[in-house]
């Protein structure tokens, strides 16, 4: 999996990429990661990036060359030429991110990642070059860098080899539409709490009867619309 992030903080991506698990894959290999500074594609003497909104209102837009041009080296390093990357527009107007969509991403070979500031970017340039456009939740952030990072660390969890045990990505919160079920370890006992008996029980069957009755329960309980979902889906009522 190939990462591009175009930015305007790189430094801000390379430091959060490089460390614990998805810095492993970094090392290894397995994540390729490059950043792209919008900065250096500047128009002017002065470095900067933005102007004035036509039309007026508050707040500074991106230009679009600036930003065509920095796609257009993104572009330069995209080692698989058969077809465009997708390209990712982190912005409160797309669709919310989801498990579903990160899974989806994780069959990409290249993603680029353009992560807007100010006002957002001009329209036009957007409309030339953007694949996707997602959110990762319903609320302003000063830039697209955080959730940039959000859905790469999402989509890198889901690649072969990046994640130790192939099962932990399979059995964690929303892959069969539930939470995850609640999870013990050592010492049983803590502050009078005890680790369920059925864990201890060794009989496998039953554990996973619990897990599926644990799992169902508390998504009804912390997420009634994703129960709802799953018991449509099932053709429950």
């Amino acid at each position: 999996m190939h990462f591009q992030v175009i930015t305007l903080f790189p430094e801000m991506i390379e430091s959060a990429m490089n460390t614990s698990i998805i810095g492993r894959a970094v090392g290894n290999g397995i994540i390729k990661l490059d950043t792209v500074n919008l900065k250096e594609f500047s128009q002017n003497s002065y470095g900067s990036v933005d102007d004035y909104t036509y039309g007026g209102g508050a707040g500074m837009l991106m230009q679009c060359e600036p930003v065509f041009q920095a796609y257009q080296a993104a572009l330069s390093k995209v080692e698989n030429g058969k077809r465009p990357p997708r390209v990712v527009y982190t912005t409160p107007q797309g669709k919310v991110f989801d498990e579903e969509t990160a899974a989806d991403l994780a069959q990409e070979d290249d993603v680029i990642f353009l992560c807007g500031h100010y006002e957002g970017i001009d329209e036009r340039v957007l409309e030339e070059i953007v694949t996707d456009n997602l959110s990762i939740g319903d609320y302003v952030l000063t830039g697209g860098e955080l959730p940039s990072l959000v859905m790469m660390d999402a989509v890198s969890r889901l690649v072969d080899g990046v994640l130790n045990n192939k099962e932990s990505a399979e059995t964690e919160s929303f892959n069969n539409g539930l939470l995850e079920y609640p999870q013990y370890t050592r010492p049983k006992e803590w502050h009078e709490k005890t680790v369920p008996d059925i864990l201890l029980s060794g009989d496998h069957k039953k554990i996973e009867k619990w897990r599926m009755q644990q799992a169902i329960h508390r998504t009804a309980e912390r997420r009634p619309d994703l129960y709802a979902e799953w018991l449509e889906q099932r053709g429950i009522y």
